[in-house]
């Protein structure tokens, strides 16, 4: 399994630079999205891969801040899997941008009137938030092992049982910090879609809940895969499984309750340009992404096995429902992006001029795809490499 796991991140990496490369020699014409749609699979992959991050963060903070002992083997695995998948969201929608150079300038020149400046900046804060915390709490581990490894802990820290309660001290303090930015920068992805007024499907107040509480589920369930995946002695932990399956339980129930309240709110307004968003969800070219990932893989599917007495205590059902929520979230993710921009703001607009870019229909060309290949697989090596080598599954003492 080893081997058939490395030969494919190789593959995966390998075949994905292919699109890095038509990417970036070609700018974005080989990308199927255009003038009618601007956002695609890059911009979808980046609001799932923010709110695993901002999730895993939030499960992190159960260990650190709020100090739940039960939650104390996931502490530095939760930590490195939020700096993980944040690096990757924010590889997606730099390569969204129509020029990667200038993405600097967002944080020298910003405008404060943009939720998307509020986004990258508080992006930069949570990244060094992040990378602090990881710090403290390596950093006695680092000294311990030796050799080359005191090096990160760049000349500080001690391995005395003061120098480790001083760690824990400054990892409670940056979680604190940490717990109120992971819930501004993912609400605010949400407000960011939330204030386009000229969006209808997007326009609502729930829309910063919505991404908060689906953060929470998504980033849970990362976690409780992650866990359950690299663990030998699963039983050891059976409890611990089984706890965090209900915590994916409730979030995905709230976050259920909120999508419901959204569409059918939504649909019994019955005013035309709001509702074809959301007939397009339900009946459009796409419709199995609503009705088969989203609502079947992803919400029914685990609802079931984690509610059910003869299967929430079975850790292969649990492992098998997080990974259903995660599969669904795409789906959940691509549905919140597409669809809205899949709707013409004035009718016979697509008529009126002929182009390929001036279209409603979407789907993501082999460039889009690729690049989505090489960043997951790039993550996905940079998380093993930390695994191997870094000591994220030592126990914690709070």
């Amino acid at each position: 399994m080893k081997k058939f796991f490395w030969v494919t991140l190789v593959i995966g990496l390998g075949i994905g630079l292919i699109g890095v490369y038509e990417r970036l020699t070609t700018e974005h014409l080989q990308a199927n999205y255009g003038s009618i749609i601007p956002w695609g699979l890059w911009v979808a992959l980046y609001i799932y891969f923010v709110g695993l991050s901002a999730g895993a963060f939030l499960i992190s903070s159960l260990v650190y801040v709020f100090q739940i002992k039960k939650f104390e083997p996931l502490g530095k695995l939760s930590v490195f899997v939020a700096l993980v998948t944040l690096f990757m969201a924010l590889i997606f929608i730099w390569f969204d941008l129509g020029h990667m150079e200038r993405a600097w300038r967002v944080l020298l020149t910003p405008n404060f009137h943009s939720m998307m400046a509020w986004m990258v900046w508080l992006y930069t804060i949570y990244f060094l938030v992040l990378i602090c915390e990881a710090y403290f709490l390596l950093r006695s581990d680092f000294l311990k092992m030796g050799g080359m490894w005191k090096i990160f802990s760049l000349g500080f820290g001690s391995q005395s049982s003061e120098g480790i309660a001083r760690d824990r001290k400054y990892v409670r303090i940056l979680g604190s910090i940490g717990v109120p930015l992971a819930i501004m920068f993912h609400g605010g992805v949400g407000a960011l879609f939330g204030v386009v007024s000229a969006r209808p499907y997007w326009h609502s107040g729930l829309y910063p809940i919505i991404f908060l509480i689906s953060a929470l589920a998504s980033g849970g369930a990362l976690i409780t895969f992650i866990f359950i995946f690299i663990q030998k002695d699963k039983e050891k932990y059976s409890e611990l499984i089984q706890s965090l399956g209900q915590l994916v339980l409730y979030f995905l129930a709230v976050d259920i309750l909120f999508n419901i309240s959204e569409i059918l709110v939504g649909l019994y307004g019955a005013i035309p340009h709001h509702i074809e968003p959301f007939l397009t969800v339900m009946k459009g070219p796409f419709w199995w992404v609503f009705w088969v990932v989203q609502l079947c893989v992803g919400m029914m599917i685990p609802v079931l096995l984690l509610s059910y007495p003869k299967t929430k205590k079975n850790i292969s059902f649990v492992f098998t429902a997080v990974l259903c929520v995660l599969v669904g979230f795409i789906g959940v993710r691509l549905n919140i992006v597409i669809p809205a921009l899949a709707s013409e703001e004035i009718k016979g607009l697509v008529e009126a001029y002929r182009s390929a870019r001036f279209s409603t229909y979407y789907f993501p060309s082999l460039m889009e795809w690729l690049v989505s290949v090489f960043i997951i697989s790039l993550g996905i090596f940079v998380f093993t490499l930390g695994l191997k080598f870094l000591p994220l599954q030592t126990k914690e003492r709070i």
